[in-house]
């Protein structure tokens, strides 16, 4: 309603301004009338324009205005400068005068336009060439990572720290999960965004909501990745592939998988602990266990015990992409020595 009683302010402005200038330039009866077109067509113009800029991105309308007052100032250093004394008719000194005006006026606002879509604020700095990749403590996060959820637990604790970048393609990638017609799916969604809620409510961290896209990428995986490397920013991620092509293109990754992983209770060969046998191995024999954090246990001999309780004996950790295997055998069936062995 504002902007609607605004508009007709300035109709009114131009209208009432154009019908004055009409009257005292000529003195014919409709010379008023004539004025009160054009400055209402002039009006309509400036809404229209208005309504135009309103969609473009801040730096592109910035961009332009600098231009064109840059494009008019050089206009004005060049007619006074070399263009005076060559103008001695007032008919051809105006129309050399708006010509030039026009056209320097014109490739300023262009050339400012098509500059200030390539600014980015982070990209200047005095030591921008000696930067490292992601030294400036901007992280960019994939949809994966958010609707894990495990990433709101890690800022909670303060140990995330800089700038967080969420792209505005990942935010409708989330939106589009979340309003699928899939339960599953509409559930993971939600649980994204109310992950995104909850770290925008951290006071440790700063999250940044970018409108920069790529058209001509079409997956949201390349598109992070092109992201990243034109702000010089880190990828926080648990998606397996993702991590190895940035990788490859030498963007520093923080997987959070990986992270859990080092995070979990260091067990050693010749150590014991207590499981519960849940279900059958893959081998003979077999059973498999899980501890607290859903490291897998695998104990052999122990199908038996399907269901109990059991000491068992590690004898070795394997290490995988995947997570972390342990492989026991029962503590009863351990030889004399097996402890001896590890102690040594």
């Amino acid at each position: 309603m504002g902007m609607f009683i605004l508009r007709i302010l300035l109709l009114v402005a131009t209208g009432s301004s154009g019908f004055f200038l009409g009257q005292q330039v000529s003195q014919l009866p409709e010379s008023g009338l004539w004025g009160m077109g054009i400055g209402l067509f002039i009006g309509i113009l400036v809404i229209l324009f208005e309504r135009g800029i309103k969609q473009m991105p801040l730096k592109v309308v910035v961009g332009g205005a600098i231009g064109l007052v840059l494009g008019l100032m050089l206009a004005n250093l060049l007619i006074s400068a070399f263009f005076t004394g060559l103008f001695e008719r007032l008919e051809v000194s105006f129309s050399a005068y708006v010509l030039i005006n026009s056209a320097l006026g014109y490739l300023g606002l262009i050339l400012g336009i098509k500059k200030g879509k390539d600014f980015e604020p982070t990209k200047i700095s005095w030591f921008s060439k000696g930067v490292p990749q992601g030294s400036n403590g901007h992280k960019v996060l994939d949809t994966s990572v958010i609707i894990d959820g495990r990433i709101a637990d890690i800022c909670d604790t303060g140990f995330m720290e800089g700038t967080f970048i969420i792209p505005q393609f990942i935010l409708q990638e989330l939106r589009h999960i979340a309003d699928s017609s899939d339960p599953l799916k509409r559930g993971r969604g939600r649980r994204g965004l109310d992950v995104l809620n909850r770290i925008q409510k951290q006071n440790n961290l700063e999250v940044k909501i970018v409108d920069q896209d790529y058209p001509k990428i079409q997956e949201v995986d390349a598109k992070l990745i092109a992201l990243a490397k034109e702000i010089n920013a880190k990828i926080i991620t648990n998606d397996f592939n993702l991590n190895k092509v940035a990788e490859l293109q030498g963007i520093p990754v923080l997987n959070i998988n990986q992270l859990f992983n080092a995070l979990k209770p260091v067990v050693l060969p010749g150590e014991i602990m207590n499981v519960k046998i849940l279900k059958e191995g893959k081998e003979a024999g077999q059973g498999v266990a899980y501890l607290d954090d859903g490291t897998m246990v695998v104990v052999d001999n122990a199908r038996r015990y399907m269901g109990k309780n059991v000491d068992v004996s590690v004898t070795s950790v394997l290490q995988t992409t995947a997570g972390r295997m342990i492989f026991t055998l029962l503590k009863e069936d351990a030889p004399e020595n097996f402890y001896q062995s590890f102690n040594h």
